[in-house]
């Protein structure tokens, strides 16, 4: 038997029967969750056969994503903006700044409208989380309109202050957020295949984070630093979410002691990277303009 034959014929099967695994999957894991079968020898056999097509899924894309990938950025580069998109990490930034000032405007929308439906602090807690986030980059989007990044430096240094003093704000806005979670079971849930959707999407965005505020150090542009570090901030709260809403959907079986410490231990953790990231950021803009003064 060719076994090297065998495991490619697993690894790509026909690009038909890839699709039709995907739609089982997905329709498999709907009905399995929406029943509250997710603990039967049923949802064990579902999940082997979606770890499969997961498999199968991820192979095919890093077999012919690269090829659609070149294709497209030859594209997006043929075009002005898109070329300055691609090639300057500046605008990409400010881009991405505009782009998260919205959402955030949004979600602060979204959680007014559901504490005035549902009348719970919970959602007056997100709303002041948001708020907090609309502020720090409303401030960044209008000194980035009159002054482009990396033209000023005492001026980003000074606005780095402002933002980092400001972000150390999201610590008692988070603090509330996991005593309602410990003590009033509020959290977050996301109901059959979304939570795997919101997994994936918050272990990207804060992996991607990280490689971006690491990455755009050398530009020595305080507040290209203070915008990354705002997306690493939003990423770490995202897991907090993401491990409240696994307990609700996983965790029936778990001691409440255990995911009350849990919780605790992930909640510290970020209070204390926000919070040591942030005055850091604050010693080090304050020493830095007190030498350039000097």
């Amino acid at each position: 038997m060719d076994w090297k034959k065998l495991g490619m014929g697993l690894l790509f099967p026909p690009i038909w029967s890839a699709v039709l695994l995907t739609i089982l999957s997905t329709i498999s894991l709907i009905y399995v969750f929406t029943q509250g079968m997710s603990m039967t020898v049923i949802a064990y056999i579902v999940y082997v056969i979606s770890f499969y097509t997961i498999v199968v899924v991820c192979a095919y894309c890093v077999k012919y994503l690269p090829g659609y990938t070149k294709c497209i950025k030859g594209k997006i580069n043929d075009n002005p903006m898109g070329h300055k998109f691609l090639h300057e990490a500046t605008f990409r930034a400010n881009m991405s700044l505009q782009l998260s000032l919205l959402a955030n405007v949004l979600y602060v929308g979204v959680n007014i409208f559901f504490y005035a439906v549902n009348r719970s602090m919970w959602f007056v807690i997100l709303a002041v989380y948001y708020t907090i986030l609309v502020i720090v980059r409303l401030i960044l989007v209008k000194y980035v309109s009159k002054d482009a990044m990396g033209s000023n430096h005492l001026g980003e240094l000074r606005m780095n202050v402002i933002c980092s003093a400001i972000l150390l704000t999201v610590n008692i806005v988070l603090s509330g957020a996991v005593l309602m979670i410990l003590y009033q079971d509020k959290g977050f849930t996301y109901n059959g295949v979304l939570i795997y959707v919101m997994a994936l999407y918050t272990f990207y965005t804060t992996i991607h984070a990280i490689v971006t505020l690491v990455k755009y150090r050398k530009l020595n542009s305080p507040v290209m630093t203070t915008i990354r570090a705002i997306q690493l901030f939003a990423a770490l709260v995202s897991m907090l979410s993401l491990e409240t809403a696994m307990f609700s959907q996983f965790g029936q079986d778990m001691a409440l002691e255990h995911k009350r410490l849990m919780i605790i231990l992930t909640g510290a953790g970020v209070s204390i990277t926000v919070l040591i990231m942030s005055v850091y950021m604050i010693a080090k803009s304050v020493k830095t303009i007190k030498n350039i003064k000097e």
